[in-house]
C-alpha cells in the first residue's frame, strides 16, 4: 500500500513523547506525508495557577505558555532537520482528550501517535480509564510508541478475529511497514468445552471439534490474507487454543515483533474483549509498539 500518512503526534515534551514524535516523523517521511505536533495545556491546570497565585498567576500562566511554545517549536525544528519533512506544531488549551481528538479532525490526520509514558497526563494516559475513553472517543488509529525508533518495523503481529476490523488492521499494518513480515494470529476457543466435559462428552469428540475449529481458522486466515493482497512470502499464520492476551504476548516475544496491530472492535464477545481487557492487557504488558485500529 502507498497511502501517505499524516500523523498527529501528541506530546507532553518529555523524552518518551519525543520518541513517539520521532516514530511519527519516520512514518510520515517514508510515506510522503506530513507531520503535526500538538501539545495540550490543560485548562484546569492553568485555572488552578490563577486560583493559587491570584494576579501573579496571570504571569505564571503566560510563562508556561511561552516555555511550551518554545519547546514545541524546537522539537519541530529538530524533526525537520533529520530529513525532508514538513512539520507543523500546535499549542492548544483545553481538556486533553477532546483537544487531541479535535486537533486530529481539524488537521485531517489519519494517525494519532503518543508515547507510552511521560510526564503529566501522559504518565497515566494509556493504562487507565483515560485510555479507554480515548479509544472509544477517537475516530483515528492510535499508535502507542514504547521504544525509541531506530528503523522501520520489521516484524508485525496482527491478532485477527475475522471481523471487518481485522482486514483494516492488516491493511494499516502494510501501510505503516510494507516490507515487514506479518504474523496473523488467531486464538481459538471451543464453545462450551468445559460444560461438554462436565456433561461427560467423550474426549475424542471434543478433540475432533477442536481440530475442526483449528483447520477452519487456518483456512479463514488464508482467505483474509488473500483479501488483503498478501503474498505467501509476506505473512505467516499463528493459531492456537489459548487465552488471547497471553498468546499475543507470547508470540510477540517468540516472533521478535516490534509492532502489534489490533482492532478496536470485533464480533460478539470479542468486541468487548478487544475494547476492554485484551487491549488494556496488551498495552500494559507488550514491549513493542501497539497500534489500535478504530475504523
Amino acid at each position: 500500500m502507498n497511502t501517505a500518512l499524516f500523523p498527529l503526534a501528541a506530546t507532553d515534551l518529555s523524552a518518551p513523547a519525543h520518541h513517539a514524535a520521532e516514530r511519527a516523523a519516520m512514518l510520515a517521511r517514508q510515506t510522503g506525508g506530513k507531520l503535526d505536533l500538538v501539545h495540550v495545556l490543560e485548562k484546569s491546570a492553568l485555572t488552578e495557577l490563577k486560583r493559587l497565585f491570584g494576579q501573579a498567576g496571570d504571569a505564571m500562566q503566560e510563562r508556561v505558555r511561552q516555555q511550551a511554545s518554545v519547546a514545541l517549536a524546537q522539537m519541530a525544528a529538530e524533526l525537520s532537520a533529520t530529513g525532508p519533512l514538513e512539520v507543523g506544531h500546535h499549542l492548544v488549551e483545553g481538556a486533553v482528550l477532546a483537544a487531541i481528538s479535535d486537533q486530529a479532525d481539524a488537521l485531517g490526520a489519519n494517525l494519532v501517535v503518543v508515547g507510552s509514558r511521560g510526564a503529566g497526563f501522559m504518565r497515566h494516559w494509556l493504562l487507565g480509564a483515560t485510555a479507554e475513553r480515548l479509544l472509544r472517543k477517537t475516530r483515528h488509529p492510535i499508535l502507542m510508541v514504547k521504544e525509541a525508533p531506530h528503523q522501520s518495523y520489521g516484524s508485525v503481529l496482527v491478532p485477527v478475529d475475522f471481523s471487518a476490523w481485522s482486514l483494516r488492521a492488516i491493511e494499516l499494518a502494510r501501510c505503516i511497514s510494507p516490507q515487514a513480515q506479518l504474523f496473523l494470529l488467531h486464538a481459538c476457543e471451543l464453545p462450551f468445552e468445559g460444560k461438554m466435559r462436565f456433561a461427560g462428552v467423550d474426549e475424542d469428540i471434543i478433540r475432533q471439534h477442536r481440530e475442526s475449529i483449528y483447520r477452519e481458522a487456518l483456512v479463514r486466515l488464508r482467505e483474509i490474507a488473500t483479501d488483503a493482497g498478501l503474498t505467501d512470502a509476506q505473512w505467516r499464520p499463528l493459531v492456537a487454543f489459548a487465552s488471547p492476551p497471553d498468546y499475543i504476548l507470547e508470540q510477540e516475544e517468540e516472533q521478535g515483533a516490534d509492532l502489534i496491530v489490533m482492532g478496536k472492535h470485533g464480533m460478539g464477545m470479542t468486541e468487548e474483549l478487544l475494547l476492554g481487557s485484551v487491549t488494556k492487557h496488551v498495552l500494559g504488558q507488550a514491549h513493542s509498539d501497539v497500534l489500535v485500529v478504530v475504523r
